[in-house]
């Protein structure tokens, strides 16, 4: 049986929850797994990232059950600039 951290098992809550409020939202669920598999690989003692994570998936959660909320947004720094810009997913 697999024992996991107190934040092991906060992150895989968030992920439960997060799937739950993107269900009734059109492109919303390939986004979460994607963004969950892309940080799968952060390592387990780099906690300060998982939990800066953490909390970034928190205030999503928050915005995905807003009824209103149609689509998420990222702000992303491109490689051949130097100025920021807004994507949305």
């Amino acid at each position: 049986m697999v024992r996991y951290s107190k934040l092991q098992k906060q992150v895989l809550t968030l992920y439960r929850q997060l799937l739950r409020a993107g269900q009734n939202k059109p492109g919303f669920l390939p986004r979460i797994r994607t963004e969950f598999r892309k940080n799968a690989a952060i390592p387990k003692n780099n906690v300060m990232h998982i939990e800066y994570l953490y909390r970034r998936g928190q205030r999503q959660l928050e915005l995905m059950k807003d009824a209103n909320t149609k689509q998420l947004g990222a702000v992303t720094k491109p490689k051949a600039q130097s100025k920021f810009e807004f994507r949305t997913f």
